[in-house]
């Protein structure tokens, strides 16, 4: 199977294949890699994905509700756990940004029609054929960073959000070669993002 460059290693490859750059509208996944980005920073996304299931875990699976709640005996816990990252700001963040999410789901029904909705609910598929062509942020990613850094989220810097943007589908950055590319290209964006 040709894959991009950076899918090398199974933990990589089974992310790359049946993951990344596939339209996502699932609030709680898309929490879960809001999370995951944030927790990736200075850090290898390989890291990150050796440690998913124990994030999970610690993350009560990503239920948006129950870490707005957590309280600082949670936070203490967490920092103990040594199947995460244990940092604490990003721990912070992630709580913070858990509490960001209720309010846009209060505002816009969902964190998904809010996201879908900066790009009319139509992914962007770019076509670059060399990894060295794929940008590290964009107008399309400033935009976005700067208006949820005013809605009160945490570890959303323009890069962190451009692989945000990459992971749920919103761009498709797999090469032309990659046999990924076809299958996200033609995956279409639910219609209750575009609402």
């Amino acid at each position: 199977m040709k894959r991009c460059d950076w899918a090398k290693g199974s933990y990589n490859e089974e992310y790359h294949d049946h993951e990344w750059g596939r339209p996502c509208h699932d609030d709680q996944k898309l929490f879960e890699l809001l999370v995951l980005e944030g927790m990736q920073a200075g850090l290898s996304w390989v890291t990150i994905l050796k440690k998913r299931a124990a994030f999970q875990t610690a993350f009560d699976h990503f239920d948006i509700a129950t870490v707005a709640g957590y309280d600082e005996a949670k936070q203490a816990q967490l920092l103990q756990n040594s199947g995460i990252i244990r940092n604490r700001l990003k721990i912070q963040s992630a709580i913070t940004n858990a509490e960001a999410v209720l309010r846009i789901q209060a505002e816009f029904g969902s964190l998904d029609a809010y996201l879908w909705g900066f790009v009319d609910g139509k992914p962007i598929v770019n076509s670059y054929s060399d990894q060295s062509e794929v940008p590290t942020h964009s107008p399309l990613s400033d935009r976005i960073s700067k208006d949820m850094k005013k809605r009160g989220f945490r570890f959303v810097g323009t890069t962190i959000i451009y692989s945000y943007l990459e992971a749920i589908g919103i761009i498709n950055d797999h090469m032309t070669w990659c046999d990924t590319y076809e299958p996200c290209k033609r995956e279409t964006p639910s219609t209750e993002a575009i609402k």
